[in-house]
């Protein structure tokens, strides 16, 4: 595990490199009331604990950077006429 700083507002931490492991990255799907079918999924590229910092219930604070990748499937009358 690494160690660097990082900027959270406008304070600096050190936080630590967490290494995890891909269990599974399921789509969420979600209906619009136009009809039009969402689907995203969430991609984590990495994950940091910050020292000595943690939430109201004890748990440790974590900051994750991911992408999220979207998948739009819409009705015909909603899409461009080619």
């Amino acid at each position: 595990m690494s160690r660097r700083s990082i900027k959270l507002g406008a304070k600096e931490f050190m936080a630590e490199t967490v290494e995890f492991e891909t269990e599974k990255e399921n789509w969420n799907t979600y209906v619009l009331h136009d009809g039009t079918e969402l689907k995203l999924k969430t991609i984590l590229a990495e994950v940091l604990r910050v020292e000595g910092e943690y939430a109201p219930n004890g748990d440790p604070l974590y900051v994750v950077n991911a992408s999220t990748v979207v998948n739009t499937n819409a009705p015909q009358n909603l899409k461009k006429k080619a």
